[in-house]
């Protein structure tokens, strides 16, 4: 098959988060699996700065509409490190920025003219490339448009869109769907309209032919309140077209035998490498060595999503043992405030670093005994593969793709330390009981190999997204 992939980001180069570490490793797979797939993002100006991929000027402009202007899409082409075939859609005054959808004051105030322009140029893309893809596979709102743009071109395409994440929909006001030239049809209950706003992962989920979600948990869990986020009518709607697919782990990437931003590397078979990197950890962050007890590591969002806001209860319970305490992200910033004082109310037991920083984050996840994940909702959990990975038991609430990557301890049996309720007690008892089992250390290694030993495959995602695609060649919506 020949496939197209479109979103806004890709590991390492330009990432938030999950949704760019599946468009660095799915469409490889797939690749890997004798098709030929090809990537299409925005042309940041990170991306443009990275040498690495090898970018060269085509030549080629796109006349784009958007409402009553018209503006060209210069095309860029390059090579992923995997080796696929790379477009970026460029266009600076949208583009050429330092985030990828906003600043520190903010999401930026065009983010739907911005990704409603890409959209429309990853069409275009698509119909001038010959022969023409047969499927385009589409991401979260960023891309979300396309399906409606194909289906109201009537085109021989076919759309599958991954839902990453229903909290993040692209909901603007209703005035930003001029920007989209569609007929005004489509601003309605059956279309991109949601409360009188333009919402464009509803027009996705709409017109889409297939719908997959990241873990078979998660998918389960949009069709109700509150993971549906408001559009578990529209995911009830498509029930027979959604598939839920759990991510894969890149386990190239994320392996501690090899990793190059570890200063000590390590594998099951010997366990000596994390010991020293817990030490590294202790020293890098500033905090007392040689604790008795574990060191806890947050790594990742600082949302309410994520559960911080069960962690910040029970700081200093949990720190009034001979603990340390990590937490390596940016997010709310009055979430980043409350941790940033507890870090110096607990000086050398507790750091908080604010920050996106991707050696330390390979350190931490190395370094840490524990890792933690009270996600209120989660759609997959790829963080939580990688600590699996790296030997770093997780401590995680039974919600989405963490319900199926964490198998809670029973006897010699488990992976990780799941709690199902979502309060600060039912986290703080289950990190109690991390703890008790810490102390025994002939049964926490094993936990430790039984974590590094997890497998999470790509290949084996890839085989039912093929099976997905397949579907949307030959049946009907």
């Amino acid at each position: 098959m020949k496939i197209v992939f479109a979103g806004s980001e890709l590991t390492p180069f330009a990432r938030t988060g999950g949704l760019g570490d599946f468009l660095d490793a799915l469409p490889a797979a797939l690749a890997a699996r004798g098709h030929e797939v090809s990537l299409v993002l925005p042309a940041y100006r990170g991306l443009r700065e990275t040498k690495e991929l090898g970018l060269r000027a085509t030549g080629v402009r796109i006349p784009i509409s958007i409402g009553h202007k018209r503006l060209d899409a210069e095309i860029v082409q390059g090579e992923t490190p995997s080796g696929l075939q790379l477009f970026l859609i460029r266009r600076d005054e949208y583009f050429d920025r330092s985030g990828l959808y906003g600043s520190d004051n903010g999401d930026y105030a065009d983010n739907a003219e911005r990704f409603i322009f890409f959209s429309k140029a990853v069409l275009e893309l698509a119909r001038r490339v010959a022969p023409p893809p047969e499927i385009l596979h589409v991401n979260d709102w960023q891309t979300a448009l396309l399906p409606v743009l194909v289906r109201e071109k009537a085109l021989p395409l076919r759309t599958v869109l991954t839902l990453h994440n229903l909290a993040f929909q692209g909901t603007f006001p209703a005035s930003e769907f001029a920007c989209t030239n569609l007929p005004g049809s489509f601003f309605g209950a059956d279309g991109l309209e949601f409360h009188g706003q333009l919402n464009l992962l509803k027009g996705g989920i709409l017109h889409a032919d297939r719908l997959t979600t990241v873990s078979e948990a998660y998918c389960r869990e949009i069709h109700s309140q509150p993971a549906g986020c408001g559009l578990e009518g529209a995911v009830r709607s498509r029930t027979r077209h959604l598939t839920g697919i759990l991510n894969g782990m890149d386990a190239q990437l994320w392996n501690p035998a090899n990793d190059p931003l570890l200063p000590h590397r390590f594998s099951a078979s010997d366990l000596s490498g994390k010991a020293l990197c817990k030490k590294a950890l202790l020293e890098r962050t500033g905090l007392k060595p040689d604790p008795t007890g574990p060191v806890f590591a947050w790594v990742g969002r600082l949302s309410e999503q994520k559960g911080i806001d069960l962690l910040l209860p029970i700081l200093d319970r949990l720190l009034a043992d001979d603990v340390r305490l990590v937490v390596l992200g940016k997010g709310d910033s009055q979430y980043e405030r409350d941790l940033l004082v507890a870090s110096r109310k607990h000086a050398g037991k507790f750091v908080c670093l604010p920050e996106l920083d991707e050696p330390l984050a390979h350190l931490t996840e190395a370094g840490a005994d524990i890792s933690l994940f009270p996600s209120h909702f989660e759609p997959c959990g790829l963080t939580t593969m990688y600590s699996l990975r790296y030997g770093t038991p997780p401590v995680a609430r039974a919600t989405g793709g963490l319900h199926q990557i964490v198998q809670d301890i029973q006897a010699d049996s488990g992976n990780g330390f799941l709690f199902f309720e979502e309060t600060s007690e039912a986290f703080y008892h289950t990190l109690q009981r991390a703890k008790r089992l810490f102390a025994n250390s002939g049964a926490w290694k094993a936990l430790v190999l039984r974590a590094m030993l997890s497998e999470f495959s790509w290949d084996k995602a890839a085989e039912r997204y093929e099976r997905v695609y397949e579907h949307a060649l030959s049946g009907s919506r």
